[in-house]
């Protein structure tokens, strides 16, 4: 049984590119990857819920993996504008009640559209939302870190050099078996016009930390959300920080009850959602969310 499907759409004048899995009548979740990576990250997830009757639809973001690079990169970088992204995605599929797993930059995304301050719509239609280390405000320490590598991507002679650099920079992921490793970085490799490869992303998308400094400064989306959250932190994260957490039990979802805070052992930032340690508490929180 084919359980996934590789398509594309035309969203606001840009071709996007998302898997969509399991069966089209399933409740629907909507998988959104992290800042330099792709939809194919969420694999094991869309898998795992998949075969339990669920759709999941795992879009790559403008400027990542096989959707179309931006021509206007500092209007088009940042979180208002892909919101909209998620906004027309969701009215192309006629997706009326999703739930929103997000990693990293996915997950500010998601907080931006369930707090229907710029787009109302998702506000009605995110009924949960998973925060895979992400929260409403990052530490500058480690949002210049990720800068570091993403700004300008290393190119390499070979494919296995990527795979070796990959296995670095985002050993804290955790566990990943040694087929997930290749898989990841075959699914995020493009070759340059020398024959080199490099990661398979626009590296002008690191702009939006230049052009919109504060894009990742989003407390306002935050407290509005009504929607159950569920927050994952690696226990190592240098980009989510305690006191952050601390500051989100305190007010909106948090103030409210709707906010569940799972910190997860083995990893930094952010937990590949790849084990049942991490799948399995999300299945709990989206069925206890879908009623």
């Amino acid at each position: 049984m084919n359980m996934s499907s590789s398509n594309y759409v035309q969203l606001l004048g840009r071709e996007i590119h998302f898997m969509d899995w399991g069966p089209r009548e399933g409740e629907v979740i909507v998988a959104w990857h992290g800042l330099a990576r792709t939809g194919r990250d969420m694999d094991e997830l869309a898998l795992h819920f998949a075969e339990r009757g669920f759709r999941v639809l795992c879009p790559d973001t403008i400027g990542r993996g096989l959707s179309q690079w931006s021509t206007a990169p500092d209007d088009e970088y940042q979180l208002s504008f892909y919101a909209q992204l998620a906004d027309a995605f969701c009215e192309q599929l006629a997706l009326d009640r999703l739930h929103w797993v997000g990693t990293s930059m996915g997950g500010a995304i998601g907080m931006v559209c369930a707090s229907g301050l710029a787009q109302p719509r998702m506000k009605q239609r995110i009924a949960s939302l998973v925060l895979n280390d992400n929260a409403p405000e990052l530490a500058q320490s480690a949002i210049e870190r990720i800068r570091s590598y993403a700004g300008s991507p290393p190119a390499f002679d070979s494919v296995l050099e990527l795979e070796a650099f990959f296995r670095t920079v985002y050993k804290p992921y955790g566990w990943l078996s040694d087929a997930q490793w290749r898989r990841l970085t075959e699914t995020s490799t493009r070759r340059l016009p020398d024959g080199r490869v490099t990661p398979h992303y626009d590296p002008a998308m690191v702009r939006q930390f230049v052009a919109h400094p504060d894009d990742y400064r989003i407390w306002p989306h935050y407290d509005a959300i009504d929607a159950p959250v569920l927050c994952l932190r690696g226990i190592d994260s240098d980009l989510v920080r305690p006191e952050t957490l601390a500051a989100m039990r305190g007010r909106g979802p948090g103030a409210r009850g709707g906010l569940q805070v799972l910190e997860v052992p083995g990893c930094g930032h952010a937990p590949a959602l790849n084990v049942p340690g991490h799948l399995e508490p999300i299945e709990a929180f989206i069925r206890a969310a879908a009623g």
